[in-house]
């Protein structure tokens, strides 16, 4: 299987990635890695991490990768208490996990999975806007991309926090994909800080979306 995946990036010329792995969904082999400066934990077998990528899904749903930052890897693994400004999950839908999805199952999949979601609100403005949004209620920002294997979406939650406390924000991307007839959920979280961070929220998206294609030719 290694071997595998290095003939794999060495075709592709793909960028280096940390350990790409693969995962058997079904009869398929899906390859997974994550984008630079993040690494995987599932590995860790961390209850504690483990119910954090639970909270980010439905319960129901096979979680295939949930990567940290490597700074917060760090800290968890020494026993600090990581930041948890970015962090990314994958996951496949249960009733999807073993059969193969053609073109016409993901599109439907989308559809119902994007149906009420609304139109992209594109404001010029994003705190303000969540500030006029209940807390806890994601938003949807921008639409990201449209293509018949990926769709992928950007988000925007004001956290629920105590009266007269500081707003926290939260900004998401969503990314439905379809790989080697497999459907899955690739998910970025960011905290919104500063105004770099949507703009690294779709750089990181767009392009760890182009690299998991690229690792999973048809």
């Amino acid at each position: 299987m290694r071997a595998w995946l290095a003939a794999l990036l060495l075709a592709l010329g793909a960028p280096a990635w940390a350990a790409p792995f693969a995962v058997r969904l079904g009869a398929e082999r899906v390859a997974l890695a994550t984008p630079p400066g993040f690494a995987d934990t599932l590995d860790l077998a961390s209850p504690r991490l483990q119910e954090l990528a639970e909270a980010l899904t439905s319960a129901s749903n096979p979680i295939l990768l949930f990567a940290l930052t490597d700074a917060d890897l760090r800290r968890f693994t020494l026993g600090d208490t990581p930041e948890l400004r970015r962090y990314l999950l994958v996951a496949t839908p249960r009733a999807m996990e073993r059969d193969r999805v053609n073109p016409e199952q993901f599109k439907a999949f989308v559809g119902e999975s994007v149906r009420g979601l609304g139109s992209p609100a594109e404001p010029q403005d994003i705190r303000k806007f969540l500030d006029g949004q209940p807390q806890g209620r994601a938003s949807l920002l921008w639409e990201l991309r449209r293509a018949p294997e990926a769709v992928s979406v950007l988000q925007g939650t004001r956290v629920p926090t105590k009266p007269n406390a500081k707003p926290v924000y939260l900004l998401s991307t969503t990314t439905l994909l379809l790989l080697r007839g497999k459907a899955l959920s690739v998910s970025v979280f960011a905290g919104y800080g500063d105004d770099a961070d949507p703009d690294w929220l779709r750089a990181v998206t767009l392009r760890w979306v182009e690299d998991l294609l690229r690792l999973n030719p048809r």
